[in-house]
Protein backbone atom coordinates (compact mmCIF):
# COMPACT_ATOMS: atom_id res chain seq x y z
CA UNK A 1 0.00 0.00 0.00
CA UNK A 2 1.86 3.13 -1.00
CA UNK A 3 2.46 5.54 1.60
CA UNK A 4 1.05 9.46 1.28
CA UNK A 5 3.13 12.29 0.63
CA UNK A 6 2.50 15.23 3.21
CA UNK A 7 4.28 17.39 0.79
CA UNK A 8 2.68 16.28 -2.65
CA UNK A 9 1.14 19.65 -3.92
CA UNK A 10 -0.32 17.90 -6.73
CA UNK A 11 -3.34 16.76 -4.80
CA UNK A 12 -4.26 20.31 -4.06
CA UNK A 13 -7.51 21.48 -5.35
CA UNK A 14 -9.62 24.72 -5.35
CA UNK A 15 -12.98 24.21 -3.48
CA UNK A 16 -15.07 27.20 -5.34
CA UNK A 17 -18.69 26.02 -4.40
CA UNK A 18 -18.05 27.46 -0.70
CA UNK A 19 -16.97 30.90 -2.33
CA UNK A 20 -19.95 31.14 -4.60
CA UNK A 21 -22.47 30.03 -1.71
CA UNK A 22 -20.11 32.58 -0.08
CA UNK A 23 -21.19 35.22 -2.59
CA UNK A 24 -23.82 34.35 -4.70
CA UNK A 25 -24.35 38.02 -6.54
CA UNK A 26 -21.05 38.63 -7.75
CA UNK A 27 -21.30 36.77 -10.73
CA UNK A 28 -24.97 37.62 -11.28
CA UNK A 29 -23.54 41.21 -11.60
CA UNK A 30 -20.65 40.87 -13.55
CA UNK A 31 -23.05 39.47 -16.30
CA UNK A 32 -25.27 42.26 -15.94
CA UNK A 33 -22.40 44.81 -16.29
CA UNK A 34 -20.78 43.42 -19.63
CA UNK A 35 -24.31 43.46 -21.02
CA UNK A 36 -25.01 46.41 -19.82
CA UNK A 37 -21.62 47.71 -21.58
CA UNK A 38 -22.52 45.78 -24.97
CA UNK A 39 -25.77 47.65 -25.24
CA UNK A 40 -24.77 50.99 -24.87
CA UNK A 41 -22.32 49.78 -27.87
CA UNK A 42 -25.12 48.78 -29.40
CA UNK A 43 -27.16 51.32 -29.24
CA UNK A 44 -24.01 53.84 -29.66
CA UNK A 45 -23.54 51.93 -33.09
CA UNK A 46 -27.01 52.20 -34.60
CA UNK A 47 -26.91 55.75 -33.56
CA UNK A 48 -24.26 56.41 -35.56
CA UNK A 49 -25.28 54.33 -38.30
CA UNK A 50 -28.96 56.15 -38.64
CA UNK A 51 -27.20 59.00 -38.40
CA UNK A 52 -24.43 58.87 -41.04
CA UNK A 53 -25.99 56.12 -43.12
CA UNK A 54 -29.96 56.74 -44.01
CA UNK A 55 -30.14 60.85 -42.94
CA UNK A 56 -31.54 62.00 -45.70
CA UNK A 57 -29.22 64.58 -47.99
CA UNK A 58 -30.18 68.07 -48.56
CA UNK A 59 -31.78 68.48 -52.20
CA UNK A 60 -29.96 72.03 -53.52
CA UNK A 61 -29.25 74.15 -56.32
CA UNK A 62 -25.77 74.51 -57.55
CA UNK A 63 -23.97 76.89 -59.80
CA UNK A 64 -20.55 76.41 -61.41
CA UNK A 65 -18.08 79.38 -61.11
CA UNK A 66 -17.05 80.67 -64.31
CA UNK A 67 -14.85 83.69 -65.54
CA UNK A 68 -16.11 86.08 -67.82
CA UNK A 69 -14.06 89.31 -69.48
CA UNK A 70 -15.70 93.04 -68.59
CA UNK A 71 -17.39 92.91 -71.88
CA UNK A 72 -19.99 90.19 -70.82
CA UNK A 73 -21.62 92.76 -68.73
CA UNK A 74 -22.86 94.31 -71.86
CA UNK A 75 -23.39 91.67 -73.97
CA UNK A 76 -26.70 91.39 -75.86
CA UNK A 77 -26.62 88.19 -77.41
CA UNK A 78 -23.72 85.20 -77.96
CA UNK A 79 -23.55 83.22 -81.00
CA UNK A 80 -20.83 80.99 -82.92
CA UNK A 81 -19.28 81.13 -86.18
CA UNK A 82 -15.88 80.29 -87.91
CA UNK A 83 -13.36 82.70 -89.47
CA UNK A 84 -14.00 83.28 -93.43
CA UNK A 85 -11.95 85.22 -96.21
CA UNK A 86 -14.00 87.14 -98.00
CA UNK A 87 -11.57 87.43 -100.51
CA UNK A 88 -10.62 83.91 -101.65
CA UNK A 89 -9.78 82.16 -105.04
CA UNK A 90 -9.24 78.41 -106.19
CA UNK A 91 -6.74 79.52 -108.96
CA UNK A 92 -6.81 77.08 -112.24
CA UNK A 93 -5.47 77.11 -115.23
CA UNK A 94 -7.15 78.24 -118.22
CA UNK A 95 -6.29 75.73 -120.85
CA UNK A 96 -4.95 72.04 -120.58
CA UNK A 97 -1.41 71.20 -119.86
CA UNK A 98 1.23 69.57 -117.98
CA UNK A 99 2.67 71.40 -115.31
CA UNK A 100 5.89 72.37 -115.54
CA UNK A 101 6.57 75.21 -112.88
CA UNK A 102 5.32 75.24 -109.44
CA UNK A 103 6.78 78.48 -107.78
CA UNK A 104 4.61 78.53 -104.50
CA UNK A 105 4.26 76.81 -101.25
CA UNK A 106 1.41 76.68 -98.39
CA UNK A 107 1.81 79.99 -96.74
CA UNK A 108 3.72 81.98 -99.19
CA UNK A 109 2.50 85.82 -99.51
CA UNK A 110 1.84 86.66 -103.38
CA UNK A 111 1.38 89.60 -105.35
CA UNK A 112 -1.37 90.31 -107.95
CA UNK A 113 -0.18 89.52 -111.39
CA UNK A 114 2.53 87.78 -109.93
CA UNK A 115 3.38 83.70 -112.21
CA UNK A 116 2.87 81.65 -109.63
CA UNK A 117 2.84 78.44 -112.14
CA UNK A 118 3.34 77.24 -116.24
CA UNK A 119 1.99 74.44 -117.99
CA UNK A 120 4.04 73.21 -121.01
CA UNK A 121 4.18 75.35 -123.79
CA UNK A 122 7.09 74.57 -126.46
CA UNK A 123 4.06 74.25 -128.99
CA UNK A 124 3.18 76.98 -128.29
CA UNK A 125 6.30 78.87 -128.38
CA UNK A 126 6.50 77.54 -132.27
CA UNK A 127 3.21 78.54 -132.90
CA UNK A 128 3.91 82.26 -131.93
CA UNK A 129 6.85 82.27 -133.94
CA UNK A 130 5.11 81.24 -137.04
CA UNK A 131 2.61 83.67 -136.55
CA UNK A 132 5.02 86.76 -136.21
CA UNK A 133 7.19 85.28 -139.24
CA UNK A 134 3.85 85.26 -140.94
CA UNK A 135 2.97 89.01 -139.87
CA UNK A 136 6.63 90.16 -140.77
CA UNK A 137 6.02 88.65 -144.50
CA UNK A 138 2.71 90.27 -145.13
CA UNK A 139 4.27 93.46 -144.16
CA UNK A 140 6.75 93.03 -146.48
CA UNK A 141 4.11 92.27 -149.03
CA UNK A 142 2.69 95.40 -148.08
CA UNK A 143 5.64 97.22 -148.42
CA UNK A 144 6.02 95.85 -152.07
CA UNK A 145 2.47 96.36 -153.30
CA UNK A 146 3.10 100.39 -152.31
CA UNK A 147 6.46 100.54 -154.26
CA UNK A 148 4.31 98.86 -157.15
CA UNK A 149 1.70 101.33 -156.82
CA UNK A 150 4.33 104.39 -156.71
CA UNK A 151 5.85 102.88 -160.04
CA UNK A 152 2.34 102.15 -161.88
CA UNK A 153 0.81 105.66 -160.78
CA UNK A 154 4.34 107.62 -162.50
CA UNK A 155 3.41 105.74 -165.43
CA UNK A 156 0.03 106.15 -165.33
CA UNK A 157 0.64 109.73 -165.01
CA UNK A 158 2.43 109.90 -168.22
CA UNK A 159 0.19 107.80 -170.16
CA UNK A 160 -2.51 110.67 -169.47
CA UNK A 161 0.22 113.39 -170.76
CA UNK A 162 1.05 111.34 -173.59
CA UNK A 163 -3.21 110.29 -174.51
CA UNK A 164 -3.52 114.13 -174.37
CA UNK A 165 -1.35 115.20 -176.77
CA UNK A 166 -2.55 112.24 -179.14
CA UNK A 167 1.01 110.52 -179.10
CA UNK A 168 -0.49 107.22 -177.31
CA UNK A 169 -2.71 104.36 -178.86
CA UNK A 170 -5.74 104.55 -176.15
CA UNK A 171 -5.58 101.10 -175.42
CA UNK A 172 -1.73 102.21 -174.44
CA UNK A 173 -3.05 104.07 -172.03
CA UNK A 174 -5.98 102.32 -171.04
CA UNK A 175 -3.45 98.94 -169.94
CA UNK A 176 -1.37 101.74 -167.77
CA UNK A 177 -4.45 102.51 -165.83
CA UNK A 178 -5.41 99.17 -165.13
CA UNK A 179 -1.68 98.49 -163.81
CA UNK A 180 -2.49 101.49 -161.62
CA UNK A 181 -5.34 100.59 -160.10
CA UNK A 182 -3.89 96.70 -159.59
CA UNK A 183 -1.34 98.30 -157.67
CA UNK A 184 -3.15 100.32 -155.48
CA UNK A 185 -5.73 97.13 -154.65
CA UNK A 186 -2.83 94.88 -154.07
CA UNK A 187 -1.70 97.64 -151.23
CA UNK A 188 -5.45 97.21 -150.03
CA UNK A 189 -5.67 93.83 -149.82
CA UNK A 190 -1.98 92.92 -148.11
CA UNK A 191 -2.59 95.66 -145.50
CA UNK A 192 -5.39 93.52 -144.62
CA UNK A 193 -3.18 90.72 -144.26
CA UNK A 194 -1.03 92.06 -142.07
CA UNK A 195 -4.30 92.87 -140.13
CA UNK A 196 -4.94 89.17 -140.01
CA UNK A 197 -1.36 88.27 -139.56
CA UNK A 198 -1.67 90.65 -136.68
CA UNK A 199 -4.38 89.10 -135.18
CA UNK A 200 -2.78 85.62 -135.39
CA UNK A 201 0.08 86.76 -133.44
CA UNK A 202 -1.94 88.31 -130.88
CA UNK A 203 -3.75 84.72 -130.59
CA UNK A 204 -0.78 83.04 -130.19
CA UNK A 205 0.05 85.32 -127.31
CA UNK A 206 -2.77 84.83 -125.39
CA UNK A 207 -2.87 80.99 -125.63
CA UNK A 208 0.59 81.30 -124.46
CA UNK A 209 0.00 83.20 -121.73
CA UNK A 210 -3.17 80.91 -120.58
CA UNK A 211 0.10 78.73 -119.77
CA UNK A 212 0.73 81.57 -117.49
CA UNK A 213 -1.37 80.81 -113.60
CA UNK A 214 -1.20 84.33 -111.97
CA UNK A 215 -2.12 85.02 -108.85
CA UNK A 216 -5.60 87.18 -108.83
CA UNK A 217 -5.06 89.79 -106.42
CA UNK A 218 -2.48 90.38 -103.24
CA UNK A 219 -2.70 87.39 -100.93
CA UNK A 220 -1.70 84.51 -98.95
CA UNK A 221 -1.73 80.80 -100.53
CA UNK A 222 -3.57 78.40 -98.25
CA UNK A 223 -3.15 75.36 -100.35
CA UNK A 224 -1.51 73.63 -102.94
CA UNK A 225 -3.24 71.10 -104.83
CA UNK A 226 -1.21 69.81 -107.57
CA UNK A 227 2.23 69.31 -108.36
CA UNK A 228 4.68 69.84 -111.12
CA UNK A 229 4.27 67.04 -113.54
CA UNK A 230 0.29 66.18 -113.01
CA UNK A 231 -2.14 67.10 -115.91
CA UNK A 232 -3.82 70.43 -115.16
CA UNK A 233 -7.32 71.95 -116.97
CA UNK A 234 -9.77 74.54 -116.24
CA UNK A 235 -12.96 73.46 -114.18
CA UNK A 236 -15.01 70.94 -115.51
CA UNK A 237 -12.49 70.76 -118.50
CA UNK A 238 -11.87 66.70 -117.45
CA UNK A 239 -12.78 64.85 -115.22
CA UNK A 240 -8.78 62.87 -114.65
CA UNK A 241 -6.50 66.14 -114.59
CA UNK A 242 -6.32 68.75 -111.91
CA UNK A 243 -8.75 71.38 -111.98
CA UNK A 244 -7.35 74.02 -109.46
CA UNK A 245 -3.38 74.34 -108.93
CA UNK A 246 -3.57 76.70 -105.44
CA UNK A 247 -6.05 78.35 -103.50
CA UNK A 248 -5.35 81.85 -102.39
CA UNK A 249 -7.36 83.88 -99.34
CA UNK A 250 -6.92 88.04 -98.69
CA UNK A 251 -6.32 87.45 -95.46
CA UNK A 252 -7.25 91.62 -94.85
CA UNK A 253 -10.69 90.41 -95.43
CA UNK A 254 -11.21 87.34 -92.87
CA UNK A 255 -14.70 88.08 -91.29
CA UNK A 256 -16.32 85.91 -88.84
CA UNK A 257 -19.61 84.58 -90.15
CA UNK A 258 -22.09 83.59 -87.66
CA UNK A 259 -25.77 81.94 -88.06
CA UNK A 260 -28.08 84.15 -85.49
CA UNK A 261 -31.26 82.99 -84.59
CA UNK A 262 -34.56 84.63 -86.44
CA UNK A 263 -35.90 85.48 -82.63
CA UNK A 264 -32.94 87.36 -81.34
CA UNK A 265 -32.16 89.50 -84.90
CA UNK A 266 -33.51 92.40 -83.92
CA UNK A 267 -30.73 92.39 -81.45
CA UNK A 268 -28.46 92.50 -83.90
CA UNK A 269 -27.53 95.63 -86.13
CA UNK A 270 -24.63 96.88 -89.14
CA UNK A 271 -21.57 98.57 -87.19
CA UNK A 272 -22.86 97.32 -83.65
CA UNK A 273 -19.70 96.72 -80.97
CA UNK A 274 -18.69 92.53 -80.62
CA UNK A 275 -15.95 90.63 -78.62
CA UNK A 276 -14.69 88.43 -80.54
CA UNK A 277 -12.99 84.96 -78.64
CA UNK A 278 -11.75 82.26 -80.72
CA UNK A 279 -11.02 78.63 -79.63
CA UNK A 280 -7.34 78.51 -80.38
CA UNK A 281 -6.81 81.86 -78.39
CA UNK A 282 -9.40 81.84 -75.89
CA UNK A 283 -6.73 84.18 -73.72
CA UNK A 284 -7.27 87.08 -76.79
CA UNK A 285 -10.22 89.18 -76.99
CA UNK A 286 -10.32 90.86 -80.36
CA UNK A 287 -12.70 93.86 -80.92
CA UNK A 288 -15.36 93.49 -83.57
CA UNK A 289 -18.38 95.00 -85.09
CA UNK A 290 -21.13 93.98 -87.32
CA UNK A 291 -20.43 94.58 -90.76
CA UNK A 292 -23.50 92.91 -92.97
CA UNK A 293 -26.02 91.22 -92.43
CA UNK A 294 -27.09 88.72 -94.57
CA UNK A 295 -31.01 90.07 -96.00
CA UNK A 296 -32.39 86.13 -96.43
CA UNK A 297 -32.92 83.91 -93.74
CA UNK A 298 -31.87 80.01 -93.78
CA UNK A 299 -35.06 78.21 -93.46
CA UNK A 300 -34.01 74.86 -91.95
CA UNK A 301 -32.01 76.21 -89.32
CA UNK A 302 -34.07 79.36 -89.16
CA UNK A 303 -31.18 81.34 -88.68
CA UNK A 304 -29.82 84.71 -90.16
CA UNK A 305 -26.15 84.93 -91.59
CA UNK A 306 -24.35 87.65 -89.79
CA UNK A 307 -20.48 88.67 -90.64
CA UNK A 308 -18.55 90.60 -88.01
CA UNK A 309 -15.17 92.21 -88.90
CA UNK A 310 -12.10 92.10 -86.74
CA UNK A 311 -11.33 95.70 -85.82
CA UNK A 312 -7.76 95.01 -85.92
CA UNK A 313 -5.26 92.24 -88.11
CA UNK A 314 -3.78 89.21 -86.19
CA UNK A 315 -1.02 87.41 -88.16
CA UNK A 316 -1.94 84.13 -86.18
CA UNK A 317 -6.05 84.58 -86.83
CA UNK A 318 -6.64 82.29 -89.85
CA UNK A 319 -9.47 81.18 -91.91
CA UNK A 320 -11.81 78.48 -90.99
CA UNK A 321 -11.45 78.94 -86.95
CA UNK A 322 -14.30 78.50 -84.96
CA UNK A 323 -14.82 81.85 -82.96
CA UNK A 324 -17.87 83.05 -80.18
CA UNK A 325 -19.20 86.42 -80.96
CA UNK A 326 -20.61 88.35 -77.86
CA UNK A 327 -22.67 90.92 -79.50
CA UNK A 328 -22.59 93.89 -77.07
CA UNK A 329 -24.88 97.22 -76.22
CA UNK A 330 -22.12 99.71 -76.21
CA UNK A 331 -18.55 99.97 -77.32
CA UNK A 332 -15.94 98.93 -75.22
CA UNK A 333 -12.34 101.18 -74.48
CA UNK A 334 -9.19 99.69 -74.68
CA UNK A 335 -8.79 99.01 -71.10
CA UNK A 336 -11.94 97.07 -71.22
CA UNK A 337 -11.11 95.09 -73.87
CA UNK A 338 -8.01 93.91 -72.29
CA UNK A 339 -8.66 93.39 -68.68
CA UNK A 340 -8.35 90.43 -67.54
CA UNK A 341 -11.10 87.73 -67.23
CA UNK A 342 -13.22 87.92 -63.66
CA UNK A 343 -14.90 85.13 -61.62
CA UNK A 344 -18.19 85.82 -61.04
CA UNK A 345 -21.32 84.13 -59.39
CA UNK A 346 -25.34 85.18 -58.62
CA UNK A 347 -25.64 87.09 -55.04
CA UNK A 348 -28.07 84.47 -54.11
CA UNK A 349 -25.37 82.14 -53.60
CA UNK A 350 -23.16 84.32 -50.52
CA UNK A 351 -24.31 84.46 -46.93
CA UNK A 352 -23.04 86.67 -44.31
CA UNK A 353 -21.67 85.46 -41.56
CA UNK A 354 -20.70 88.35 -39.08
CA UNK A 355 -18.23 90.13 -41.08
CA UNK A 356 -17.09 87.66 -43.72
CA UNK A 357 -19.15 86.53 -46.90
CA UNK A 358 -19.19 82.77 -47.16
CA UNK A 359 -20.40 80.59 -49.83
CA UNK A 360 -20.65 76.91 -49.75
CA UNK A 361 -18.49 74.95 -52.20
CA UNK A 362 -20.02 71.18 -52.90
CA UNK A 363 -17.47 68.31 -52.82
CA UNK A 364 -17.88 64.78 -52.88
CA UNK A 365 -21.48 65.20 -52.11
CA UNK A 366 -21.17 67.28 -49.04
CA UNK A 367 -20.50 70.96 -48.44
CA UNK A 368 -17.84 73.30 -47.46
CA UNK A 369 -17.89 76.61 -45.88
CA UNK A 370 -15.63 78.92 -47.81
CA UNK A 371 -14.81 82.77 -47.33
CA UNK A 372 -14.55 84.74 -50.89
CA UNK A 373 -13.78 88.77 -50.91
CA UNK A 374 -16.54 90.46 -53.11
CA UNK A 375 -14.32 93.00 -54.89
CA UNK A 376 -17.91 94.68 -56.54
CA UNK A 377 -20.36 93.97 -58.90
CA UNK A 378 -20.45 93.02 -62.97
CA UNK A 379 -24.12 93.72 -63.77
CA UNK A 380 -26.25 91.88 -62.00
CA UNK A 381 -23.35 89.53 -60.52
CA UNK A 382 -20.90 89.47 -57.67
CA UNK A 383 -17.13 89.78 -58.73
CA UNK A 384 -14.94 87.92 -56.45
CA UNK A 385 -11.37 88.69 -55.64
CA UNK A 386 -10.78 85.62 -53.88
CA UNK A 387 -11.84 82.13 -52.94
CA UNK A 388 -13.18 80.82 -55.48
CA UNK A 389 -11.46 79.50 -58.96
CA UNK A 390 -13.45 78.46 -61.89
CA UNK A 391 -15.13 75.26 -62.77
CA UNK A 392 -16.41 75.07 -58.71
CA UNK A 393 -19.77 74.20 -58.06
CA UNK A 394 -21.52 76.44 -54.98
CA UNK A 395 -24.63 76.13 -53.47
CA UNK A 396 -27.77 78.60 -54.73
CA UNK A 397 -29.57 80.13 -51.93
CA UNK A 398 -27.97 78.11 -49.61
CA UNK A 399 -29.90 77.56 -45.93
CA UNK A 400 -29.04 80.18 -43.26
CA UNK A 401 -28.00 77.96 -41.00
CA UNK A 402 -25.97 75.25 -43.42
CA UNK A 403 -22.33 74.43 -42.26
CA UNK A 404 -19.69 72.22 -43.86
CA UNK A 405 -19.82 68.60 -44.05
CA UNK A 406 -23.98 68.21 -44.59
CA UNK A 407 -24.67 65.84 -47.07
CA UNK A 408 -26.16 67.83 -50.14
CA UNK A 409 -28.50 66.26 -53.79
CA UNK A 410 -29.29 67.71 -56.87
CA UNK A 411 -32.44 69.48 -56.67
CA UNK A 412 -34.89 67.39 -59.46
CA UNK A 413 -35.79 69.54 -61.56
Amino acid sequence: MAESNPHDLSRLRIDRSREAEANPSGSKRNTAVFWGIAGLAAVAALFFFFRNGFSSAVEIQTYNVVTVSPAQQNAVLTASGYVVAQRQAAVASKGTGRLVYLGVEEGDQVKEGQIIAQLEHSDLDAGLAEAKASLNQALANVEEAKAERVEAGANYGRYQKLLADQLVARSAFDAAEARFRRAEASVGANEAAVQVARTRVRAAEVALEYTNIRAPFDGTVLTKNADVGEIVAPFGASTTARAAVVSIADMSSLEVEADVSESNIQRIKPGQSCEIVLDAYQDTRYPGLVGKIVPTADRAKATVLTKIKFAERDQRVLPEMSAKVTFLSQPLDAAEMSGAKKIVIPPSAVLTRGERKVVFVVRDGSVAETPVEIAGTMGSQFEVSSGLSEGQQIVLNPPADMKSGVKVKPAVK
